[in-house]
């Protein structure tokens, strides 16, 4: 155990959130999601696990990795198919840890097959224990910015 980390986030998923770059994106799945398949075209090129529920797991990861406030598609979430408008509660859940980082953005729709092709580019998968149908989020890695900013 390290003082200071959500016990959830093993060492696999800390080294590959350390490894991301400024706009690297993280997919965190569902266990129906295709994850291993998707994982394996990742730049880490395996799935990472993480069995606990997805509002858990966005909660661990956002506790270490800051958003990226430079893009509209600083987060995504799988749109229910003929019903884009629809959140599931599931996403809704993820929304509000993402809203208590200090974000207002909402995360934008993505369709579902253009999810598994923005999947296939992204850093790394986590298939999270999350049994809800749609429980698929993209978040893109921000930057932590300098102590000292005598440079603004």
């Amino acid at each position: 155990m390290l003082k200071g980390l959500d016990p959830i986030l093993n060492a696999d998923v800390l080294y590959a959130l350390r490894a991301m770059g400024h706009g690297d994106m993280l997919i965190l799945a569902d266990t129906n999601f295709p994850s291993d398949a998707i994982a394996q075209e990742t730049v880490h090129g395996e799935v990472l696990r993480i069995d606990r529920p997805m509002a858990e797991v966005a909660r661990a990861v956002l506790s270490v990795m800051p958003l990226d406030t430079f893009v509209e598609d600083f987060a995504g979430r799988m749109e229910v198919v003929d019903d884009a408008a629809t959140v599931p509660p599931v996403q809704a859940e993820v929304q509000a840890e993402i809203a208590a980082t200090g974000e207002t953005r909402d995360m934008v729709g993505i369709e579902r097959f253009a999810f598994y092709d923005l999947a296939r580019d992204a850093y790394a998968v986590i298939q999270t224990g999350e049994r809800r149908f749609y429980g698929c989020i993209m978040l893109r890695k921000g930057v932590i910015g300098p102590e000292d900013r005598s440079y603004d």
